[in-house]
């Protein structure tokens, strides 16, 4: 049985045709430059590849170009459309409307592109691409529906109201919804099944650290409080983010820099975080200033690491102790350097952090606390479209 995950963007159309009996990626690829001129790259499970440069107006060119790269290209692995059971679609808003994995219709399609303006960059796309998707895929292929931000409908209204006035949430939904659901729920679940204890009897932090980052609160298998808000800017430093700052900062910087409300946003989302601070956005390059001795580079570090700290220590008290930390995310599973920074000196929480171990794993799944530690902290590899599949499976039965 196999299941094609989608994970569409306005320009871009990333795909994973997995094989569900073993889980294993049969093909992957990413069609990009969609409305502007295009290509595609793909690479089936021995290794062959297929790439070349396309004319993609728009999705629906996309997604037949991808059709063709899975059963007609040098690089194909599967006979016919037959072959593809489900469709997988990963939606980054869901809003209050969706709390779960829904079925895909003409009229949840509307639904979702309704939420374009809480996720502008997103939404749309993804309704763009879900409607090129319906003109493409069999009509007898179900598809599925998996929001980011589903898993963080269990945050309770104390935690995920702003102090503004309440009809700020009532008449313009502006609230704080969470983002990163799917990694968070995979790696809580992933981390249970290997502790041999189900995720109902666990308080974990959850920490997706990449180029965008959130840190998680998962308390018996719910999300209770997360960094990310009403949108992804929110939280801890990120590559180009800034993440939690004074909003009469924002307002004061606004003036000064004569800037528009859509300059303030490209401003906060795409000039702030490690890059403006650091100068670089990626966490390699500023690692590598800062062990030059940039005293940019470092300041970035150190409020990177602090932020992460920080979190931890809150979503500890929030959830009223500690069974786990989870470090995930590019960032997450490959710096063993922020780890520790941000794991040593937590033995008041019963962390008993293991330097040597920890300075060994780079995209394991590996406890990096030493035996007998109270509260374990684990790397444990993220992986989104698995998770997809797996909802769709489970949501249509196969």
């Amino acid at each position: 049985m196999n299941i094609l995950v989608i994970n569409a963007g306005s320009s871009s159309l990333k795909y994973q045709l997995i094989e569900m009996i073993n889980e294993q990626v049969i093909a992957k690829g990413n069609c990009e430059r969609i409305g502007i001129d295009g290509r595609i790259s793909h690479t089936a499970f021995d290794g062959r590849k297929y790439e070349e440069n396309c004319d993609f107006p728009t999705h629906t060119e996309a997604f037949e170009k991808v059709v063709y790269a899975l059963i007609h290209s040098p690089a194909s692995v599967i006979s016919g459309m037959d072959k593809i059971n489900a469709v997988g679609h990963r939606i980054v808003q869901g809003a209050e409307v969706f709390n779960k994995t829904t079925r895909i219709t003409d009229d949840i399609i509307r639904k979702i592109d309704e939420l374009k303006e809480l996720a502008p960059v997103h939404n749309h796309a993804h309704a763009l691409a879900l409607w090129a998707c319906k003109k493409v895929i069999p009509e007898n292929v179900p598809q599925a529906a998996v929001f980011d931000t589903a898993f963080h409908q269990t945050i309770p209204d104390y935690a995920f109201i702003y102090g503004m006035p309440y009809e700020c949430y009532e008449k313009y939904n502006v609230r704080k919804y969470g983002f990163h659901g799917t990694s968070h729920r995979f790696v809580s679940m992933s981390l249970a099944r290997k502790m041999g204890r189900s995720v109902k009897d666990l308080k974990l932090v959850s920490c997706h650290l990449g180029n965008g980052s959130s840190i998680t609160a998962v308390c018996n298998g719910k999300s209770v409080d997360t960094s990310m808000g009403f949108t992804p800017l929110d939280g801890i430093l990120m590559g180009t983010r800034s993440g939690s700052v004074d909003p009469s900062a924002v307002t004061y910087i606004q003036k000064k820099l004569g800037l528009t409300p859509a300059e303030t946003d490209d401003y906060l989302n795409k000039k702030s975080g490690l890059l403006g601070i650091g100068g670089f956005s990626d966490n390699r390059e500023i690692t590598v200033a800062a062990e030059k001795g940039d005293g940019r580079a470092l300041l970035a570090t150190a409020m990177l690491r602090y932020g992460i700290k920080k979190y931890i220590g809150a979503y500890t008290a929030a959830m009223g102790g500690l069974d786990a930390v989870i470090f995930t995310g590019g960032i997450g599973e490959n710096a063993a350097d922020i780890r520790r920074d941000v794991c040593l000196d937590m033995e008041f929480f019963g962390i008993d952090f293991d330097v040597d171990k920890n300075s060994r794993v780079r995209g394991s799944f590996e406890r990096i606390t030493k035996d007998g530690s109270r509260a374990e902290v684990w790397v444990v590899p993220t992986n989104e479209e698995l998770l997809i599949a797996r909802d769709t499976k489970e949501l249509f039965g196969l």
